[in-house]
């Protein structure tokens, strides 16, 4: 049986990426610290996928394992000697941290095989697998580097699939929506996975991802937070935040079209789409775990200081997305690391000086200038 290692256990990784695997006939061996869901694995060797609709249907996902990469190190490098695909769902934040023990597994593998290896990490982050790609081209050695050529392969991706905070009490079963997109970025034939979508130019999709469901997210959990709302499909219950979300997307649509030629019409209904994904309350999904980490989301190249740059750049309004800047800066959900740091950052130096740290906008911005008027 093929063999995918996946570094990630969480619940994208065991409703999502592994899914689609373990769909595809692969065996998925699961590489994660959290010994509870790693030790789980091993003994009940399946879960259940629940999609998030009225019929409420449910997929066994079986030929799985797990790893734990602090206790299993040399366990985790053989496993990558073997398998077809390595890939990720463990956060951007997380990649350097894995990258020397893929290291050492790829320096092994080459070594032994010619046998081709696919290495795609599956973040909401434009080019992750690059910078995984960087981050482990740090940990080997020239003569590792020149053996890689035509064996292995590193390729982009977009993802998007909504998987909530789970009410599954220790449970390997995992909730997810029903509507999933995996795009990878391949100019060559890769072994079959159910689900996986083969571009030859990725830019587009990721941008119409990251700018449409990953804006339009964001926007609902900040203004759904100052609203006082709990779950994203509240949030959307009042009229005025459903109209803020779609004035943004206009804006980000706006960009979209102007910079890759899309379709105004067909992008529109994209929109809908997604609105109406978000709308779905099988999800219950909080707006304080769609708001979380929002230091990470206010960064240069993510979903609203990148558009609204992007926009200004081409002469496209974008004080919709200050707007939504502003709201993300007034996170202040106590159980986040990020939303206190960032709380604390604007107390001891002002919005401005935050702005210029966090997302990279000079104080004398026209968009920081609309950002702290709206703030």
């Amino acid at each position: 049986m093929k063999l995918a290692v996946h570094f990630g256990a969480g619940n994208i990784g065991r409703g999502f990426i592994g899914a689609l695997f373990s769909q595809s006939g692969y065996h998925v061996t699961f590489v994660d610290i959290a010994e509870q869901v790693i030790n789980q694995l091993n003994t009940e060797k399946r879960y259940q996928v629940k999609l998030a609709t009225d019929q409420q249907e449910t997929m066994t996902i079986d030929n799985v394992s797990g790893l734990n990469n602090l206790t299993q190190e040399q366990e985790v490098v053989e496993a990558i000697g073997k398998a077809t695909y390595l890939t990720t769902a463990i956060g951007p934040n997380i990649l350097p941290h894995i990258a020397p023990l893929m290291a050492k597994g790829i320096m092994e593998r080459v070594r032994k095989t010619d046998e081709k290896l696919y290495v795609i990490a599956c973040e909401n982050q434009i080019s992750a697998t690059d910078l995984l790609k960087g981050y482990i081209f740090d940990h080997l050695d020239e003569e590792t580097k020149e053996k890689l050529a035509g064996k292995v392969y590193f390729f982009n991706s977009a993802v998007d699939r909504i998987v909530p905070i789970q009410n599954n009490k220790g449970s390997l079963d995992v909730l997810v929506e029903a509507y999933y997109e995996w795009v990878v970025e391949a100019n060559e034939s890769i072994p079959h996975v159910e689900g996986m979508k083969i571009v030859s130019d990725l830019a587009p999709y990721i941008e119409r991802k990251l700018f449409t469901v990953n804006t339009g997210h964001a926007v609902i959990a900040y203004l759904g937070y100052l609203g006082k709302k709990e779950t994203i499909d509240q949030a959307l219950g009042d009229e005025a935040i459903l109209a803020q979300v779609r004035a943004t997307l206009s804006e980000t649509g706006a960009y979209l079209i102007h910079q890759y030629g899309l379709n105004p019409d067909e992008h529109q209904q994209y929109i809908d789409k997604i609105i109406n994904r978000f709308k779905n309350a099988h999800l219950h999904d909080a707006v304080t775990r769609v708001g979380r980490s929002p230091i990470r989301k206010l960064g240069p190249n993510d979903r609203l200081v990148k558009p609204a740059v992007e926009a200004a750049k081409a002469g496209l309004s974008y004080s919709n997305l200050a707007k939504a800047i502003a709201a993300a800066l007034h996170f202040d959900y106590q159980e986040d690391p990020e939303a206190v740091k960032l709380q604390e950052m604007i107390k001891e130096k002002g919005v401005p000086a935050v702005l210029q740290e966090v997302s990279g906008l000079e104080e004398n911005n026209e968009i920081t200038k609309e950002i702290v008027k709206q703030y």
